[in-house]
């Protein structure tokens, strides 16, 4: 398989710093343990630490680091969240390796936000993802951290099912790239549901499943499907601008073996598919949900929801556009860069460095992934194997609820220096090089860890069998609520979060049951129909219903908070509207 590295070979290699090659005009690495593993001749220092869910990093011309960290539902109750905004600036004044400013801005918890994942430096200014918006952050000169409001760039991105976040990069001509990742797993007619069928057409592919492009220099710009740039791709969370081409990285499906046992073995539900790295061209289809990448057999074959044989069918793939690089299964790429600084080895020099977040799904074999690894490339295409470029993140054992830290975000600093982030613990590496700058690709030592095989786990975002449900439809949004409160007040609303209980009695979706009303009709029995009363329903319930015989308790007896009140009441009211 492409990229394929054995332990061996890893463990074979020295160790970094302690017989680092030190050249006469760089200094030796900084003192103290940075908790990895990296080739003889890199150094590795903590650049900051514990400052949130760390996604994806920038770094401004003047070296200062941006970072969106999110506390969204992937991270449950996990951690307490930091006072102030979920974006940060860092910046190491004295140039210790280490920031010594540390300072936070954007949306917090109290103005009803939870991060993001998204952010880019461009043209003066921070961009980041904040909710179902792209916003833009103008700084005053001598300012690390701006003071000014957010100007909207845009606005009204999809942010229900399993892959609510939007990773973007900005070229030099302002083109902004943006993944709008899909709704489910593999478009079933059930997300994650054992031989459950896909969906033809798969409606999501009309606002998710794809890349996106708008232009950063415009205010106001709203989320279409006019500006789709290339589809087929579940997840591009990874996103790189080299030249004039840009790449992406694809998460590629889950659960093969689980959902299609009569098809696939254990073994290769954790072997398929392969992670890939694409090269975007305008109006490409790279495949998913009809096609699945088989890094033994080189090649997209037919996914078992579309009728798939196991690997053999091909079908429409052959139409579709493959990797140019491909990666071991379910590591999780949530990370891309084209490396174009000068201070690294001329080896590294335009090819790709991928910070792979880590598996969850291999069990009952051993997970893997939680490195960063490289890929060699050469006038923008891929030569040769992948190395593992930096490891042991994971620290003992590499499982999702035992990592220390996960690899989430990428960057290069102006001075060539590579930063990667940590999505679990909040930590930031700076990675330089202090040795020859004509060594070849080495790669890192093999981490000591554990080889037990891995504990069943499931997707970060959970099962929700109805995740596609809104897909390809357009609710209305009450005035003075968001898309982004509709979004969440379905998941509340059919119990895929806070605890929500409104569809035991309501129906799925509001469409009525033996206990309770439809609420998609218009009918409103104890409200006018309004936002406000309907959101005063909710919150003091009803004690003597008018045409049921059961009661319904103040916020249907869940523990919710006053914003997830709010987010339940815009979405009876979307429903209630739908039609009208």
């Amino acid at each position: 398989m492409l990229g394929t590295i054995s332990l061996a070979v890893l463990a074979s290699f020295p160790a970094l710093c302690a017989r680092a090659a030190q050249s006469e005009n760089k200094p030796a690495c900084p003192g103290g343990d940075p908790g990895i593993t990296l080739p003889s001749g890199f150094c590795a220092t903590i650049f900051a630490d514990k400052i949130g869910h760390a996604r994806h990093i920038a770094v401004a011309d003047n070296g200062v680091v941006y970072v969106n960290t999110w506390s969204g539902r992937y991270y449950g109750k996990r951690g307490k969240t930091h006072e102030g905004g979920f974006l940060v600036a860092l910046q190491d004044k004295n140039g210790d390796g280490a920031a010594d400013v540390v300072e936070r801005f954007g949306e917090t918890p109290e103005s009803g936000g939870s991060g993001g994942t998204g952010v880019a430096f461009y043209d003066g200014a921070v961009f980041a993802e904040e909710r179902d918006r792209i916003v833009r952050y103008a700084l005053s000169p001598g300012e690390i951290a701006p003071k000014a409001k957010p100007e909207i760039v845009i606005s009204g991105l999809p942010v229900t099912g399993d892959h609510p976040m939007h990773p973007f990069v900005i070229d030099a001509g302002g083109n902004l790239y943006l993944d709008s990742a899909s709704a489910t797993d593999s478009c079933q007619a059930e997300n994650r549901m054992p031989e459950s069928p896909g969906l033809s057409p798969c409606k999501e592919l009309e606002t998710r499943g794809g890349v996106w492009r708008y232009d950063a220099k415009k205010r106001d710009q709203k989320f279409s499907p006019t500006e789709r740039f290339a589809t087929g791709i579940r997840n591009a969370e990874g996103l790189t601008v080299a030249g004039d081409r840009i790449y992406a990285t694809q998460h590629g499906r889950d659960q093969l073996a689980e959902n299609w046992p009569k098809l696939y073995t254990a073994q290769q539900g954790a072997d398929l598919p392969a992670e890939e790295l694409l090269e975007l061209r305008e109006g490409a289809d790279y495949g998913w949900p009809e096609c699945y990448y088989d890094g033994f057999q080189k090649k997209l074959v037919l996914a078992p929801e579309y009728g798939g044989d196991g690997g053999k069918k091909v079908g429409v793939c052959a139409e579709k556009q493959g990797p140019v690089a491909a990666f071991p299964a379910h590591w999780a790429p949530n990370a891309l860069l084209a490396y174009r600084g000068g201070q690294l080895p001329t080896a590294y020099h335009g090819g790709f460095f991928i910070a792979f977040h880590g598996s969850w799904d291999r069990a009952p074999f051993p997970q893997s992934g939680y490195n960063v690894v490289f890929q060699p490339a050469k006038d923008g295409k891929p030569s040769g194997d992948f190395i593992a470029f930096a490891d042991g993140f994971a620290g003992g054992a590499k499982e999702p609820g035992g990592a220390a830290h996960r690899p989430s975000g990428l960057a290069q600093g102006p001075d060539g220096a590579l930063y990667v982030s940590d999505d679990t613990n909040g930590r930031i590496w700076r990675i330089t090089y202090h040795g020859d700058i004509a060594q070849g690709l080495e790669a890192a030592p093999a981490p000591a860890q554990t080889t037990a095989r891995a504990k069943e786990a499931g997707p970060p975002e959970g099962v929700n069998p109805e995740a596609g449900a809104l897909e390809g439809k357009s609710l209305p949004v009450p005035p003075g609520a968001t898309d982004a409160q509709v979004a969440l007040g379905e998941r509340i609303f059919n119990g895929h979060a806070a605890g929500g209980t409104c569809a035991g009695c309501h129906g799925a979706n509001g469409k009525g049951a033996p206990l309770a009303p439809d609420l998609t009709s218009g009918k409103w029995l104890w409200s006018d129909g309004s936002l406000k009363s309907i959101r005063e329903v909710i919150a003091q319930g009803v004690a003597k219903p008018k045409e049921y015989r059961s009661p319904m308790p103040p916020k249907g007896g869940a523990q919710l908070s006053d914003s997830d009140v709010a987010a339940v009441a815009a979405y009876v009211w979307a429903i209630g509207h739908q039609n009208k």
